[in-house]
């Protein structure tokens, strides 16, 4: 029996927000809109998005003793996350900042702060969770020998997603724990690395099958995604919305897609319902403040 559907291991950052005509070229200012300071990062969202989905969820990860670090306690707790792992102090709280122009697409710098100093031996102290936790999810917002740890502490018969987001090259043992790998087109790249010989995302997805995770999922973003596995490449269609604001919208499929996993879904039926909580995030400004429920889910 498991206390919990699902433990983000992970970053909380204050997301640091201004709407521009367009994003800057190299050495050029643009005027913006007002500063919106939003709770973020790719821990804090999936922990967030699991919870407003119905999940039972806990969050391990690391935020200052300061505004920003309130901000995301409250933001978790709000949303039914079980904020126990949660460690506070040793450095300022993360902070992303994000241009936002008029298509919503964004562009994001991370100032990783308190995420940096969340340790391998944060992870070993709190074995508990990992083994009351049905699936443990991932990214790459805190330090690679934490998530190293992660792979290593993971109970027996739970499952691990991994979004390695910022991309970095992930070794074997890290890639072979990995139940799915979810990457996006520029993810794909990177941790292929010199076996990116192909410009067909079906491509990637049975490359980076080949480097020993047991299923990959290559997001698409308008054009969907594809998931594949021993059985081969499933491609999963899109829901078409009119985007506001992309920020955190990965986020909020790797969430889903992890819970519905765990609950007994097959792969591409967890893909498809997370392609909706996808797709219901963009229509909203902000990361976690534009997470649908499940019922919100439905009715898209």
């Amino acid at each position: 029996m498991y206390d919990y559907d699902l433990l983000v291991v992970g970053s909380a950052n204050a997301d640091l927000v201004i709407d521009v005509e367009r994003r800057p070229a190299a050495g050029e200012t643009v005027l913006g809109g007002d500063l919106a300071v939003h709770p973020g990062g790719k821990g804090a969202n999936q922990a967030v998005a699991a919870a407003r989905l119905g999940a039972a969820t806990t969050l391990l990860a690391r935020v200052g003793n300061d505004g920003h670090g309130r901000l995301l306690l409250d933001s978790l707790r709000s949303a039914g996350v079980d904020t126990v792992g949660v460690l506070v102090g040793g450095a300022p709280t993360g902070v992303a900042l994000i241009t936002v122009d008029p298509e919503g697409d964004n562009s994001i710098v991370v100032s990783p702060g308190a995420n940096a100093r969340l340790t391998p031996a944060d992870v070993r102290a709190a074995g508990s969770l990992f083994h009351a936790s049905r699936v443990v999810s991932a990214q790459l917002e805190i330090p690679l020998e934490t998530v190293v740890e992660v792979v290593r502490s993971l109970s027996p018969d739970s499952r691990f997603v991994l979004n390695p987001s910022p991309p970095r090259p992930l070794s074997s043992e890290v890639l072979a724990a990995c139940d799915p790998l979810i990457v996006n087109e520029h993810e794909a790249r990177v941790v292929l690395g010199d076996a990116c010989v192909s410009e067909e995302p079906a491509d990637w997805a049975r490359l980076l099958l080949a480097k020993g995770p047991r299923s990959v999922v290559v997001t698409l973003g308008a054009e969907g995604a594809l998931v594949c596995d021993s059985s081969g490449v499933t491609r999963v269609p899109s829901v078409k919305v009119d985007a506001v604001d992309t920020t955190g919208a990965g986020d909020a499929f790797t969430a889903a897609l992890g819970w519905k996993l765990g609950s007994g879904a097959s792969l591409a039926e967890a893909a498809q319902y997370a392609a909706r909580v996808g797709a219901a995030a963009v229509t909203k400004r902000g990361a976690q403040e534009s997470y649908p429920t499940a019922e919100e889910v439905e009715a898209l």
